[in-house]
């Protein structure tokens, strides 16, 4: 074979690795946490700082705030095969296309979607901590970091945070569509800077003894936990699925906005970038005053809400009818079918699918009749929403929420994490958020008109919910 000839095959061969990895790594967790062990396995013995640096090399992860932070981004030993390079980058490389499509986020088992940058930088950070009060930088690398980039005048007030998003396929994900025009932080960021506030902190202070020896370890860990019969009630707790309750204890809810504030400015002089003016301090001031109330009220005091169309729903039949909100009732329901507690996103997802072909297959409703349901997963599932008029309480589907716990409760209890989502956590954010009157309601509705039925105990329970008899469409 002449040097012409080999060059070619050569060339060949890498176009092939690299088509092949693309098609066969989807953007998924747990093809994330694959592609790190590779990187662990490439070079025996290589630490957990080590292997995130590579990773953040590979993603060209390396701007002046980040090198003052974390040092600078060394490869850590030998390059990564090009199909291997090719998929960390795209998997970490964040951005929003103009088609509305978000890259660099993985959809991970719990259902929710997360950004890898703001998790791999809280995760170095953590382990580059050497101080005992806080995380060097967590705060700045986690959430400020994209804060200064975003031109203020391209964010109303209206929309600083948010949209959520959908996959075009659960089981492979390949691309991420945003249901809306981005804010400042897209959820994806929002989730990836919470686990990486969590996580740095939980490794520069460990609670349990040592640190994990392997990335890989830490990220199937968090992410991949199966949980057993008693789901999230006995689950560890630093696990995805207690994200938002893990950010509240770690008491950030309480950060100013003067302080994010402060934290950008601090990262403008690392980049060594004009000083603001007093207009953009105060524009910027305004902008993160309503982002810091609207986080700690969508991400915080509500519950997380898995949107229809990654639990796989069918269109609305016919017209919807819309609420006129607020409502001032809740009314809370349990399932006959399916009658046992799902404990993951993929159950829970086929259990929606299920009632929602049996409300409009075989009862001839327009859509599932349920505004919401609680799975035992830690996850609620949006029903019909906040929005449009359900078929669960006849005679006052106009006046309330009909909510459901996916189980039959009547002669056990869901578990007490799922009861909590709904009672502290559900009601909180429709208060707040204007869809529920602040004295609201909250009625029980039995599955059979015996009013001595078992079923008693799991409105009892629930201290506060008043009994409301059997009722239909």
């Amino acid at each position: 074979m002449d040097k012409g000839s080999w060059k070619h095959s050569l060339l060949l061969a890498v176009v092939l690795a690299s088509t092949y990895a693309e098609a066969s790594f989807s953007w998924h967790m747990d093809d994330f946490i694959q592609a790190v062990k590779q990187v662990e396995d490439g070079v025996p013995g290589l630490g957990p700082v080590a292997v995130l640096k590579r990773l953040r090399h590979a993603a060209g992860l390396n701007d002046a705030l980040i090198q003052y932070f974390l040092r600078a981004a060394e490869s850590g030993g030998a390059e990564m095969d090009v199909s291997l390079l090719s998929f960390v980058t795209k998997a970490v490389h964040h951005r929003v296309t103009e088609e509305n499509q978000e890259e660099g986020v993985v959809l991970t088992p719990d259902g929710t979607t997360v950004a890898l940058t703001p998790l791999l930088l809280g995760l170095e950070a953590g382990f580059l901590s050497k101080t005992k009060d806080r995380v060097r930088g967590l705060l700045k690398l986690t959430f400020t970091k994209d804060l200064e980039s975003h031109p203020l005048s391209h964010h109303p007030l209206s929309h600083h945070l948010g949209p959520d998003g959908c996959w075009d396929n659960v089981s492979s994900p390949q691309v991420f569509t945003l249901l809306d025009q981005p804010g400042v932080l897209t959820t994806a960021q929002i989730n990836g800077g919470m686990d990486g506030f969590i996580l740095g902190t939980e490794i520069a202070f460990p609670s349990t003894s040592g640190r994990p020896l392997k990335l890989s370890g830490i990220l199937t860990e968090y992410y991949c936990h199966n949980l057993e019969v008693g789901g999230v009630d006995v689950a560890p707790r630093l696990i995805s699925r207690r994200r938002r309750e893990n950010f509240r204890e770690l008491g950030v809810p309480s950060i100013t906005a003067r302080q994010v504030v402060k934290s950008v400015e601090k990262q403008r002089r690392v980049m060594a970038l004009k000083k603001m003016d007093s207009k953009t301090k105060k524009q910027l001031m305004t902008l993160v005053k309503e982002g810091v109330k609207e986080f700690v009220q969508e991400y915080l005091e509500c519950p997380p809400i898995i949107p229809r169309c990654m639990w796989g729903a069918k269109p609305y039949k016919g017209t919807p009818t819309n609420l006129t909100l607020p409502l001032p009732f809740l009314y809370i329901h349990h399932t006959a079918t399916p009658s046992d507690p799902c404990l993951t996103f993929q159950q829970c997802s086929a259990d929606m699918r299920s009632m929602q072909r049996f409300h409009q297959d075989d009862r001839g409703w327009d859509d599932i009749g349920y505004s919401f349901v609680a799975g035992s997963d830690g996850n609620i599932y949006e029903g019909r929403g906040w929005l449009q008029r359900g078929a669960h309480t006849l005679g006052h589907n106009s006046v309330g929420f009909g909510v459901s716990f996916i189980g039959d409760y009547t002669s056990r209890l869901p578990s007490q994490h799922a009861m909590g989502l709904v009672r502290d956590q559900l009601a909180s954010c429709a208060v707040g958020g204007g869809r529920l009157e602040a004295n609201f309601t909250l009625q029980g509705h039995r599955q059979v008109v015996n009013t001595s039925c078992p079923g008693d105990t799991f409105y009892n329970e629930i201290t506060g919910w008043e009994h409301f008899g059997e009722v239909k469409k």
